[in-house]
Parts: C-alpha cells; sequence; structure tokens
C-alpha cells in the first residue's frame, strides 16, 4: 500500500516563469510515470530565504502532496540532487494525525475562496 508524502522544493530565482513552470512538470510527470498519484500541489511563489543558499537570497517554492510506494523516495531525492535548478528540498512521510490536519487546512481555504467569492458577487 502507497504512503503519502509531502515534498516541499525550492528553486532558484534566476529561472523564468517558463523555466519555473517546466522544472515543476518535470517533477509531476516523474511522479506520475513511477505509478504515483498527486493528492494536491501548492504553488507558494517567489519568498524570502531564511538564510542565503549560494549566494541567493530569495526562490520559488513548490509544494507536491502525492502518494507513492516507499521505493520511489529514493530515486525521487537524486532526481532533486542532480538538478542544478534546485537549491533545497525535503520529502516527509506523512501520518494519519499530518493527513488530518492537511485536509482540514484544505478545506478551510477553500471555503475562505468560496467566501471572498461570494461576496465579490
Amino acid at each position: 500500500m502507497p504512503n503519502q508524502y509531502e515534498t516541499v522544493f525550492i528553486m532558484t530565482p534566476v529561472l523564468s516563469d517558463e523555466q519555473m513552470k517546466e522544472t515543476v512538470e518535470k517533477y509531476q510527470k516523474f511522479l506520475k510515470d513511477n505509478g504515483a498519484e498527486i493528492v494536491y500541489e501548492n504553488n507558494w511563489g517567489l519568498r524570502k530565504l531564511a538564510y542565503p543558499i549560494q549566494k541567493k537570497s530569495t526562490g520559488f517554492y513548490h509544494l507536491i502532496e502525492f502518494k507513492a510506494e516507499p521505493t520511489l523516495i529514493r530515486d525521487w531525492e537524486v532526481t532533486f540532487k542532480r538538478d542544478e535548478r534546485i537549491l533545497r528540498f525535503l520529502t516527509v512521510a506523512l501520518d494519519k494525525h499530518s493527513l488530518a490536519y492537511n485536509e482540514k487546512k484544505r478545506a478551510k481555504a477553500k471555503a475562505e475562496k468560496e467566501e471572498s467569492v461570494t461576496e465579490k458577487t
């Protein structure tokens, strides 16, 4: 049975919008090609880093939550290590408490989004 994971990766800020999208698509394709199911994704955009990495003070953050076999994770992380566009990444296995928290957080965000749409009309 596949486990659920969450990966946040930071891409170098020198990428154009197009290059950033290509990088994200590369990792989405990697997951799909290896039988993983993407549950949720969120592009956090350009953010300031807590400390400089490779003399960069900002980076494009992206989160992917997915279900995959544990054997896939090693190859997944090797792919990040080989990509010069990636400054940092972190993959964590989600337990039942993390899953419940993420579901609650997404439901709240969805409700807030719907509320703001109704206010505009």
